[in-house]
């Protein structure tokens, strides 16, 4: 039996591919909503430097793809995966990253003191939900991206319904 190697180039069975990794760098950039300009801030590198990276015309170091890997919520391999990114670099990178904001910790404590306060007497709720309410305008000044602003909406509507379902309908 032959290996595909072994036959005509026609006759091989096509292997698609594999997708830039600047092509998915910019797609994932674009599903949250950010510029270039926005997620090169993130990451501490210019626009242009993104620019090079999303068009293909260079190829980003360990420490970038680890930050972006942290940005969009993936380790770094799940984001170099089934890329063209070089093998010998991909080795070097770590196998995990930080993945989650100050905002993101914070909007998930809100959530758990909501569900707690489900059955707290309204006294208790409204105390609560104002330290919350100053909480979240402090937090305000953390949210870069489109997708950060309306969690953190969100999160002030959630906050302002417990309070008062009545006056918030």
């Amino acid at each position: 039996m032959s290996s595909p190697d072994h036959l005509p180039v026609a006759h091989r069975p096509s292997v698609p591919d594999p997708e830039r990794l600047g092509d998915r760098i910019a797609r994932m950039r674009v599903e949250r909503g950010e510029t270039q300009a926005d997620l090169a801030a993130r990451v501490a590198i210019s626009r242009v430097a993104l620019s090079n990276l999303e068009s293909g015309r260079s190829v980003p170091g360990e420490r970038t793809v680890t930050l972006l890997a942290g940005v969009f919520g993936l380790e770094p391999l799940e984001l170099v995966a089934g890329t063209g990114y070089p093998a010998s670099k991909a080795e070097r990178l770590p196998l995990v990253t930080a993945r989650h904001t100050e905002l993101a910790l914070q909007l998930a404590l809100l959530e758990r003191d909501l569900l707690w306060l489900e059955g707290a007497p309204r006294a208790v709720a409204e105390r609560v939900c104002a330290k919350w309410r100053r909480r979240l305008v402090d937090l305000g000044s953390t949210a870069v991206s489109p997708i950060e602003v309306a969690q953190l909406d969100a999160a002030r509507q959630r906050v302002t319904r417990r309070v008062d379902p009545v006056q918030s309908s």
